[in-house]
């Protein structure tokens, strides 16, 4: 006798609907609009959710020089990266980063808000972000996402 009423469905990637969003990132701050982008990525705004699956959707985010940071977050907060070489630690400011490449302070965001595998690495590669209005993924038709 089967005294489940019900089975829990799982996707996997071959029955998956994946779709693509525009969000806007002008005036948006950065941590809550870089957590919103990562649930999206990883699909749990979905009934269909599955987590070892990549089941988000593709996310496009334009005007990612217009981002904000608040506090004195954009002149005390530091980005450490390095070189591999000998005394070749780097350090810069949001300021600094947000004047020469502007999608790396989103990426860099919503990279650390997803896990730490190859599923996260995966996950990434659906994000694309870009500093201006315009993006070459028109063909896509995304939907625009206010958050």
């Amino acid at each position: 006798m089967d005294t489940l009423s019900y089975k829990t469905p799982y996707v996997n990637k071959e029955t998956v609907e994946k779709g693509w969003v525009v969000i806007d990132a002008n005036g948006a701050v950065l941590g809550r609009l870089a957590s919103q982008v990562a649930m999206i990525i990883r699909g749990k705004n979905k009934p269909s959710f599955s987590p070892h699956v990549d089941c988000g959707d593709n996310v496009i985010i334009i005007n990612a020089e217009k981002v904000r940071l608040t506090g004195k977050k954009m002149t005390d907060k530091v980005y450490i990266r390095h070189t591999g070489y000998p005394g070749g630690q780097r350090f810069a400011t949001p300021r600094e980063v947000l004047s020469k490449h502007p999608h790396r302070v989103i990426e860099h965001a919503v990279k650390g808000m997803l896990p730490k595998n190859r599923l996260g690495s995966k996950l990434f590669n659906n994000l694309y972000v870009y500093a201006g209005t315009e993006h070459p993924h028109a063909a896509q038709q995304p939907k625009e996402v206010k958050l």
